[in-house]
């Protein structure tokens, strides 16, 4: 898949990455447990696949679990995983029969050996050319994705395969967890926060951010689509003037 992103003005972005906030208080507001808020999210992941599919996306990005979500309650921990879990199971024929390959991103050392059986199953069942990639962030943190693509160069240097000279960020850029896709040009952050949370720090350089109120079991089909036509109104210039772009877009 070409890694490029255009100047000229996109009304459909290529790739969504999207921090799914909120659940918690989502369940809290409504008098039960926090897990109940992470199910009930499952329905909004939907919404945004059908949405995004629809639309002519070519990657989804979600947020399901960072490397500083460990710290949580061991209670939600251990729920969380068991929803993955079930998820991979039971989502992975689905995607497959609607054109959709699964990818993960993260450091999967520290998920039981069950879930990265899971993991590598889901990822092989609906491999090959799709025309929907959905990619899931899962002991993922972009401080993270970032030190083992350096790692990954030092070890070139160490091997005498690569000068420290030669390092370009498009090089390191092509060594992170997301470096065959293209740049996302959408993030989404529901839930009311606005920051990123250490999610694709590289990657998010140019990226356009939309903050949603809605917690994420709520952000659904027309939220999404809101979402979508937010981003088509903005002009992405990317260190150019308004003048240069509408020059490009003319030639």
């Amino acid at each position: 898949m070409d890694k490029t992103n255009h100047g000229a003005p996109a009304a459909v972005p290529r790739h969504v990455a999207i921090i799914m906030d909120g659940n918690n208080r989502w369940a809290k507001k409504r008098l039960l447990p926090g897990v109940a808020g992470h199910k009930a999210g499952v329905d909004a992941v939907r919404a945004v696949i059908e949405v995004c599919a629809e639309a002519g996306v070519e990657v989804l990005t979600l947020f399901a679990f960072s490397s500083e979500n460990w710290q949580r309650p061991a209670e939600e921990v251990g729920a969380l995983m068991e929803l993955f879990l079930g998820a991979l199971r039971r989502e992975a024929r689905k995607l497959n029969d609607n054109g959709i390959s699964l990818r993960i991103i993260g450091d999967r050392s520290r998920f039981h050996p069950e879930l990265q059986a899971a993991m590598r199953e889901a990822e092989a069942l609906t491999a090959g050319e799709k025309r929907f990639i959905l990619q899931i962030a899962a002991n993922y943190g972009g401080q993270w994705d970032i030190a083992q693509a350096a790692q990954r160069l030092a070890r070139e240097v160490q091997a005498g395969h690569l000068r420290p000279e030669d390092i370009t960020p498009e090089l390191l850029q092509g060594c992170l967890a997301t470096g065959d896709l293209p740049l996302p040009d959408l993030c989404i952050r529901t839930g009311g926060e606005h920051r990123i949370s250490n999610f694709l720090l590289w990657q998010l350089a140019y990226s356009e951010l939309y903050f949603s109120d809605l917690f994420w079991p709520d952000f659904k089909h027309d939220a999404m689509r809101k979402a979508l036509a937010d981003f088509a109104k903005r002009q992405r210039r990317f260190g150019k003037t308004s003048e240069q772009v509408h020059a490009e877009a003319r030639a």
